[in-house]
């Protein structure tokens, strides 16, 4: 039973074990070659994404959500757009180490919009790519070539903005959705938040916890400044969502 529940869980990588099963019976040669390939990308993997997740938990830690907000929000407007071109297109790395990134952008207040033209950005226009491009096929075929593609990637970031919200992302119905929340693996029980704010916070199992409360929005101030005193940045308050419960 136990096992069942295993593989229910790990569906694509028993798949995956599967196919090299059968890949081997039929074509040994075939498969010892995909499996060199599988190593060298699973080796890549492991060199890059622990170098990004630090970067994700460096961001996600010392800028504070109202910058990100301010510059890739919904409100940054064309100016957003600009700003997360320039930033897909400087970043390094393969276009696996851009999904944790723009988990974190969206989690922060970052548009579904901004993050479809970082990661489009990232994976086709970046400024290395460009260079070689240019070496290789020449400076006007690069030059119409990125014309055309960042105007197809706004053009489709703005469709997915439209079709995509962030209520469809796995996380929408946990923190990133709620209006006050703690980041349980943040907290380190310090109590300051409960000293600052005992109707809205108090100490379970030596973490912070939020209290139920429907007068929030009557203590906006106080608790950005509890958030913003809190040490590990722990507290999570989405003003976004505060603001469509008030309304519906």
């Amino acid at each position: 039973m136990r096992t069942v529940e295993v593989v229910k869980k790990n569906k694509l990588l028993v798949s995956i074990a599967f196919a090299y099963v059968i890949l081997f019976i039929i074509s040994p040669e075939k498969a010892t070659q995909s499996a060199n390939n599988s190593l060298y990308y699973l080796i890549e993997m492991l060199e890059v994404l622990p170098l990004i997740f630090l970067l994700t938990v460096v961001i996600e830690a010392w800028i504070p959500k109202e910058v990100i907000m301010n510059r890739f929000g919904e409100g940054s407007g064309f100016l957003g757009n600009v700003l997360s071109l320039v930033l897909g297109s400087i970043s390094a790395g393969p276009i696996y180490a851009a999904f944790p990134i723009c988990k974190m952008l969206l989690s922060k207040g970052a548009s579904v919009t901004n993050v479809v033209i970082i990661l489009s950005s990232w994976a086709v226009i970046k400024v290395p790519m460009l260079a070689n491009e240019a070496k290789f096929l020449g400076f006007n075929f690069m030059i119409v070539r990125w014309l055309l593609t960042v105007v197809a990637i706004f053009m489709m970031a703005y469709v997915m903005g439209m079709i995509v919200k962030k209520k469809d992302f796995p996380s929408a119905s946990e923190e990133a959705l709620e209006v006050l929340a703690i980041k349980e693996a943040y907290c380190v029980g310090c109590g300051l938040c409960v000293k600052l704010l005992p109707e809205h916070f108090e100490i379970k199992g030596k973490k912070a916890v939020v209290k139920e409360s429907e007068n929030i929005h009557l203590m906006t101030d106080l608790i950005k400044q509890s958030a913003q005193k809190c040490p590990t940045n722990a507290i999570v308050f989405n003003e976004v969502y505060q603001d469509i419960e008030k309304n519906y």
